[in-house]
């Protein structure tokens, strides 16, 4: 977000003389800012340029939507709304569904994908009086509105509409013309039953829940879902006429196991419906426009920069610090196999995202698995409970899975030991999310409260089981390989969460000061642990399985992407990842969205820009869908959120200490643009590549943390303070220095002798591409 001082980004400097670089104060906003002396020419900036990108990612619809996979969709984290025509009456209504992340079912003894599944609540249909014969629809990025017009052959209806960000209420306005003034709003609740009751057998004794109740309340109407778990969810409505203009109003509230949320859903549409539209959407706007301007990207690829801030749109949707983990399909719940949230992949990519976006406010993984670490020493088994934690494969919001069957859910398991299926490395990565959120804050509150206790409960599980082998070296029980199918010794995908695990709890002991007792234990392991299985391939899945079929996941390869263990430091490592990376795309069938962005990923830690760009063009034509969602056998949403990361480490990576400016573009990027990306070490850096050329770096440190660079200008460099100082500067090796800033400081890091154009602004892509969405053309 730029400072208070930041100056009026309807400005911009241009700085073409030596005098004017030595005296330049670089802000935290867009442009550059110095002294009225020090200003060789100044030019009117055409726009706003977080504007300027976020119109030219607008979703437009002049056809209409048929399912949620082409529509608009709206939402704060909470409450969501999927539009599209409705299922077998296309030219009669319009579905607005209605559903809410925190409703679910409470019967643990059904497991998390029945008894504690999240619930349908339902939808309404805006049905006009003529058949619909056309629309022109625009979903607004910038004010996260939709607007636009839906035509019949009896008139028009207007239309604005939003999920409130604060208050959390669906807020629908028409404006019908004469012929349309007729049209209605009519509300169609949900069977409030697991959505995986559509695609699994039913558990014995499970039942759905009894059909809502729907009456009015002095004006107000609420469709009340009792709950046979004891509470209820509310949706509530009511409607307000202001001239031609009518708008609907809608709250969903849950409570359990008491029966307050009638009260809440009344109260909150009530206080809604006071206000007027365009009051609403004052506020709501204002929370957008402050998200957005944290951070700023451009590239010349038109596609995929408009896809970039749909995504940055989609998690803030999605996504809040105090929402609940997102589930397989974020708010927006359809029907799904997959009605909880998933742990052996999804939540993890859901969120890398937002570290270097400078997004933090989303981060609900870390929140989740300190406030309900308790539920995590449950899902062990008894005997390990005291000094272990884990997380199954699937929870609620509470990271409760409920009974461990395959049937209602799974659970961690037992190394060596199926069922149940011993998939035991969940906990682990998901730490290494909140490892990240802490690297990219430096916040020690987060390692000291959150990451080093948890994470020692962990890997403390795994140490119950190692086992030293004939070869003197330690080795583990059979376990699971997310996906592969089949159990193994000595399986990749933990021994790589292992040994991240022990070397980071070792340097965060380091850090806060810690003489732990397990320390010896883990440096045992690093020292001891069988290396990761191989063969002329690479990476097998485990000591008893090779890679030799085609596998979604890259649950073998963890320790290129994302722990960056195995990087390609040596000639022979470089190879091997190589050879794994060929060998496991090399298999098609079972490929899907997510292993294009892995691939992608893994391809610019190589350094190879065209490869991954090559992969996101897989993922682009084969698997996204016209509104940047995705499928697989169900709406799920992981797979576009990690491609933004994707892009990300493509265009700055900061693993091992050394941050790394464009490390991986692609020729046909010969421009771009980036400021206040977010880095490890809490560095906030700002670059401009022209003509394929760096032009300069700068970088702010928030915490003071050591900073190497990495900063890819060829030959002599200057390297300047905020106030325009030389500043000093040491040889780090391989193209990287190493600079000293203290909080608050930043450095300026441009070609020696070079005074460019210090301004970030939206580059001129390439070619023009159609806008996503359902456009005529």
């Amino acid at each position: 977000m730029s400072s208070p001082s930041a100056p009026d980004p309807s400005r911009r400097t241009v700085l073409a003389t030596g005098s004017a670089l030595g005296g330049v104060l670089l802000t935290s906003g867009l442009t550059t800012q110095a002294t009225a002396a020090d200003h060789a020419e100044t030019t009117a900036l055409p726009a706003d340029p977080w504007r300027t990108v976020l119109d030219d990612a607008d979703l437009v619809w002049q056809r209409m939507p048929t399912t949620w996979y082409e529509g608009p969709f709206l939402g704060n984290g909470f409450l969501g709304s999927g539009i599209y025509a409705e299922p077998g009456a296309a030219s009669t209504a319009v579905r607005f569904n209605v559903q809410h992340s925190e409703v679910q079912d409470h019967r643990p003894e059904f497991g998390s994908l029945f008894g504690l599944a999240r619930l349908p609540i339902g939808y309404f249909t805006l049905e006009p009086v003529g058949a619909i014969t056309g629309l022109d629809w625009r979903l607004s990025l910038h004010d996260a509105e939709l607007t636009g017009t839906l035509t019949t052959d009896k008139g028009t209806l207007t239309l604005r509409a939003l999920v409130h960000n604060d208050r959390s209420v669906l807020a629908v306005e028409v404006t019908a013309s004469a012929g349309e003034s007729g049209f209605r709003w009519v509300f169609h609740p949900a069977d409030a039953i697991s959505p995986r009751a559509a695609f699994r057998p039913l558990p014995d004794g499970y039942q759905g829940n009894p059909p809502a109740e729907v009456a009015d309340h002095d004006g107000t109407t609420a469709a009340v879902q009792p709950l046979l778990a004891g509470g209820q969810h509310v949706t509530a409505w009511r409607e307000r006429t202001r001239s031609r203009t009518r708008t609907l109003y809608v709250h969903v509230a849950h409570s359990c196991p008491k029966n307050t949320a009638l009260e809440q859903a009344l109260k909150a549409v009530r206080a809604a419906d006071r206000l007027p539209y365009s009051a609403l959407a004052v506020t709501h706007r204002a929370w957008w426009h402050a998200y957005y301007r944290k951070s700023f990207l451009s590239l010349p690829d038109a596609r995929i920069q408009r896809f970039y801030w749909i995504q940055l749109y989609k998690a803030a949707s999605a996504a809040r610090r105090d929402a609940p983990v997102m589930a397989t399909s974020g708010p927006w719940l359809e029907p799904t196999p997959w009605p909880n949230t998933w742990w052996n992949l999804n939540a993890q990519l859901e969120y890398w995202l937002i570290h270097g976006s400078n997004h933090l406010e989303l981060d609900a993984i870390t929140r989740a698995l300190s406030e309900f670490r308790d539920n995590l020493a449950n899902e062990v088994t008894q005997p390990y409970r005291a000094d272990s934690l884990g997380i199954p494969r699937t929870t609620d919001p509470h990271l409760v899975n409920g009974a461990a069957s395959t049937l209602m859910g799974y659970g961690v398991g037992i190394p060596g030991q199926n069922p149940p299926t011993p998939e035991v490395g969940n906990l682990t990565w998901a730490l290494h999310n909140v490892w990240l959120s802490y690297r990219h804050t430096m916040d020690k509150s987060t390692l000291r409260d959150v990451l080093f206790p948890l994470l020692r409960k962990a890997i403390n599980y795994y140490l119950h089981f190692l086992e030293r082998g004939p070869d003197g070296k330690l080795h583990l029980p059979a376990t699971f390989s997310p996906e592969y199918g089949g159990d193994s010794r000595d399986c990749n995908y933990d021994l790589m969460l292992l040994t991240w695990g022990c070397r980071t709890l070792l340097e965060a002991a380091e850090l806060l000061g810690i003489d732990d007792v397990l320390a010896p234990r883990w440096r045992e392991v690093l020292a001891k642990l069988v290396p990761y299985p191989t063969d002329a391939n690479g990476f097998v899945i485990g000591a008893d399985i090779p890679f030799a079929k085609s596998h979604r996941h890259y649950s073998h390869l963890l320790a290129v992407y994302p722990l960056y263990e195995v990087t390609g430091r040596t000639p022979d490592e470089r190879a091997l990842i190589e050879k794994s990376l060929a060998h496991w795309v090399g298999f098609e069938g079972a490929l899907q969205g997510y292993t294009f962005t892995g691939a992608a990923s893994m391809s610019a830690l190589l350094g190879k820009g065209e490869d991954a760009l090559r992969y996101l063009g897989e993922l682009m034509t084969r698997f996204i869908q016209p509104n940047t969602m995705y499928k697989e056998s169900g709406p799920v949403i992981e797979t576009p959120l990690s491609a933004a990361q994707s892009l990300h480490d493509m265009i700055c990576q900061s693993w091992g200490g050394i941050i790394r400016v464009f490390p991986a573009l692609p020729a046909a990027w010969a421009d771009l643009a980036v400021h206040n990306f977010r880095t490890q070490g809490a560095f906030l850096l700002s670059a401009r590549r022209q003509g394929g050329t760096t032009r300069w770096v700068r970088l702010v440190s928030e915490a003071g943390a050591p900073c190497v660079v990495r900063y890819g200008i060829a030959g002599s460099i200057d390297v300047r303070d905020g106030r325009g100082r030389p500043l000093r500067y040491s040889d780090a090796g391989d193209g990287a220095i190493r600079l000293a800033l203290r909080k608050g400081e930043s450095a300026l890091i441009t070609a020696r002798g070079d005074r460019p154009d210090l301004t970030v602004a939206p580059v001129r892509p390439n070619e023009d591409a159609p806008r996503w969405g359902l456009p005529l053309t």
